[in-house]
């Protein structure tokens, strides 16, 4: 598997100087974790499931999620389960490229179902997403995938949701993190990231963000979001980033059509100085301004990939992954110094890089640059994205 796979050769060498590296199922946690990028949901009652997820990776999506949760309504949830089994039973990892594939349960006990209905096929699955996670029902969920593995003779992924309103609570919400990082701790190896449900945690507070605002702007849920970076991602010591986890962003709920009120969140000089008005034309029509401004704010708090409901997000959610050349720069020689301390103005004259604060940010930095590519200087996003959408 390797992000931006479809892009011709050519096109490929065009955009990047460090091109993205391949990465497989059997990697380790922390990197899959990272690889996923955007991570794409889809409803298990969709008929065509396994026709849509080998069209979906062959555009590029690295990571998808069969759910049996929120997006099911309960009358259908039977019909959903048998659809499931159904349609990734049609799936073949060693045929047709494959995404990362997960399925969000309802309960424990749909794990063991799931892994048995497939029975030999069981192959194609990479683990299982847990909903409303804690301390409380965290165990069975992370034993079921534990021992469904050990069944099968693979290894099995489990990503938790936290979205439980004690997550958000703030007379609770110190506790009940620290009590679910300590009950994943013990289940390390197979947790590859961490998400957040901000919808559900917005539920909480009766609220819903609309698309001309980001998460970040519901002070509430911002403040939940921040707790849990500050407890999954905290790094103990420079470069210590071994027992961090990745934390994803949030899903982006919105697509396509309703009236604005707020100017759009996209300058338009980085698209004329590329004579490409017409993509950002075509990103406002699709309502992709808030998602990208959301990614950015998403990254520069410590969020790692985002959740997506509609293709079209992949696209812009993983081309804001690429590294650029000046932070490449940066993180090359914030390393080369093997934390031994000491500062220096950076290769491009614009800032101080510091060895040991700045160590941890420069190995995660090397880790997305390995996945998802450097971008060549003098190629902008909007040259990126461009070729990205419309390959």
């Amino acid at each position: 598997m390797r992000h931006f796979d479809f892009l011709a050769d050519e096109e490929r060498d065009r955009l990047f100087a460090q091109p993205p590296h391949a990465f497989d199922v059997d990697d380790g946690p922390a990197l899959l974790g990272v690889a996923m990028g955007a991570t794409l949901y889809c409803p298990a009652t969709r008929p065509n499931l396994a026709a849509d997820i080998e069209r979906r990776a062959a555009t590029g999506v690295m990571s998808m999620v069969v759910c049996l949760e929120d997006s099911v309504p309960d009358s259908e949830l039977a019909a959903a389960e048998l659809n499931a089994i159904h349609q990734l039973g049609r799936l073949h990892r060693d045929g047709a490229a494959l995404p990362l594939v997960f399925v969000r349960v309802r309960h424990p006990d749909q794990i063991p179902m799931i892994v048995d209905g497939l029975g030999e096929r069981a192959d194609v699955l990479t683990g299982f997403v847990l909903p409303k996670f804690t301390e409380l029902n965290g165990a069975d969920y992370l034993d079921a995938v534990l021992a469904s593995g050990e069944a099968l003779g693979q290894r099995m992924l489990a990503m938790p949701v936290l979205e439980s309103p004690e997550y958000g609570h703030a007379e609770s919400r110190a506790v009940s993190l620290l009590a679910a990082r300590r009950l994943l701790d013990k289940y390390r190896h197979l947790v590859p990231a961490v998400r957040v449900g901000a919808t559900d945690l917005s539920a909480a507070y009766g609220l819903r963000r609309a698309r001309d605002f980001t998460v970040w702007d519901l002070r509430v849920i911002s403040d939940a979001i921040a707790s849990v970076l500050d407890v999954f991602t905290r790094v103990d010591s420079p470069g210590a980033t071994d027992d961090s986890y990745v934390v994803s962003g949030p899903v982006w709920e919105y697509f396509p059509t309703s009236e604005r009120i707020f100017k759009p969140q996209l300058r338009e000089t980085p698209f004329a100085e590329h004579e490409d008005r017409a993509l950002r034309a075509e990103l406002l029509a699709a309502d992709l301004d808030g998602l990208i401004r959301e990614v950015v704010l998403d990254r520069a708090n410590g969020l790692t990939g985002k959740t997506v409901i509609h293709p079209t997000h992949v696209a812009a959610v993983n081309a804001l992954s690429v590294v650029a050349q000046e932070e490449w720069a940066d993180a090359k020689d914030i390393v080369a110094t093997n934390g031994h301390g000491g500062a220096a103005a950076s290769s491009f004259g614009n800032k101080m890089n510091e060895s040991k604060p700045h160590t941890a940010w420069a190995e995660r930095t090397l880790l997305r640059a390995r996945l998802f590519g450097v971008v060549r200087e003098g190629v902008s996003f909007v040259e990126l994205l461009g070729a990205v959408l419309h390959p």
